[in-house]
């Protein structure tokens, strides 16, 4: 079988490729993949080539893990069925071309166990569930306090911000300093560092990807409060001691999603309580990717680029 995938070259040079298959093993399913999503954070680190050294980095390489499609052929010890809709968080199927992390294809062979079934009605949406799962795993790890103020209004701020309310309590805050972000808030404010004064936050998650921001933060911590790392970071952190000191702040890494965050994702949407609407602003057929990318990269309007891969397996 072959696949047509997207393939970093190098940095900044992405074409559309024909790639051989992995064969099938019994445990394995085939899925043509339908949508996949374009990471704003990973992939324009692998895109700029400012990736940190991370386990299977290298080009030339197949990105994606937010893809959904539809399981067209299935081993007899994949647990899966034909037909089913599933989301596919990237596969390693391509021989001697790097899956990293692999989703970014038309067709996928992929391990049954990898992937979830989900309901029919989410659609390309279905592709928010990897960035679904990675706000869930930030707030609900053990002794997580819920988030006052969200640095960051994107796909992954916006999520955590609805997560949040799900919780109950005050609305949390949601810094943005970009004009073109700023708008879409439901039901919590959205405002720039610059109005607002609190210096009292208990729980900040920070999501900006922005190395140089623990300072900034710190300031705004109340004692014994917690900054929590969620975005990705390529530049090394580092922050003044004695601010940190005199709070007793504490600092935590928000690290991947695991397989029980992506199904308690799935069921806060699939039961209604968790809305994945009005978070994909811009679409493009899979044979337009090079532009896809350079917008989801370089227009602050784009919160969430998706690419249309059906009628291309």
């Amino acid at each position: 079988m072959e696949t047509l995938a997207v393939v970093l070259e190098e940095p900044q040079r992405l074409v559309l490729s024909q790639l051989d298959l992995t064969p099938q093993g019994d445990a394995d399913v085939v899925v043509d993949i339908e949508w996949s999503g374009i990471s704003t954070g990973t992939e324009r680190l692998l895109w700029s080539g400012r990736m940190p050294q991370f386990p299977g980095m290298g080009y030339p390489l197949v990105p994606g893990y937010e893809s959904v499609g539809r399981v067209t052929a299935a081993g007899s010890r994949s647990g899966c069925r034909l037909g089913d809709r599933v989301f596919v968080p990237g596969a390693r199927c391509f021989g001697d071309v790097r899956g990293l992390f692999g989703g970014a294809a038309s067709r996928l062979v992929v391990p049954g166990a990898r992937v979830l079934s989900i309901d029919e009605d989410l659609g390309e949406r279905g592709v928010l569930l990897a960035l679904a799962a990675t706000a869930h795993h930030a707030i609900s790890a053990s002794g997580a306090a819920r988030p006052e103020l969200i640095v960051g209004h994107g796909v992954l701020g916006r999520l955590l911000a609805r997560l949040a309310l799900l919780e109950g309590g005050a609305p949390p805050v949601v810094w943005e300093q970009n004009p073109a972000r700023a708008e879409g808030a439901r039901g919590y404010e959205v405002r720039h560092p610059l109005d607002d004064q609190r210096c009292d936050y208990r729980a900040i998650y920070d999501v900006s990807g922005d190395a140089s921001i623990l300072d900034g933060l710190v300031e705004r911590l109340a004692p014994g409060g917690e900054i929590v790392l969620a975005g990705f970071y390529s530049e090394p952190l580092s922050f003044a001691f004695p601010p940190a000191f005199m709070r007793e702040a504490r600092i935590r890494v928000a690290a991947e999603w695991r397989e029980d965050d992506l199904s308690a994702a799935r069921e806060l949407v699939e039961s209604g309580r968790l809305s994945l609407d009005d978070l994909i602003t811009h679409r493009r057929a899979a044979s337009e990717a090079a532009a896809a990318y350079r917008t989801a990269f370089g227009e602050d309007s784009c919160l969430k680029m998706i690419l249309d891969w059906r009628g291309t397996a």
